[in-house]
């Protein structure tokens, strides 16, 4: 018994961990984004 999978069936070694680095991506771009949003937004609050 497998004690930290999560998921049942076995998947195939080569898309080990690729659904989970796209979204992974998805979300360090939308990190990046809102940054971007936050900083551009408090420059045209504070000036």
């Amino acid at each position: 018994m497998r004690e930290f999978s999560d998921d049942n069936e076995p998947q195939e070694p080569d898309t080990v961990g690729a659904p989970k680095f796209g979204r992974l991506l998805i979300v360090l771009l939308l990190a990046v984004l809102l940054i971007i949003v936050i900083t551009f937004a408090s420059e045209a609050y504070f000036s």
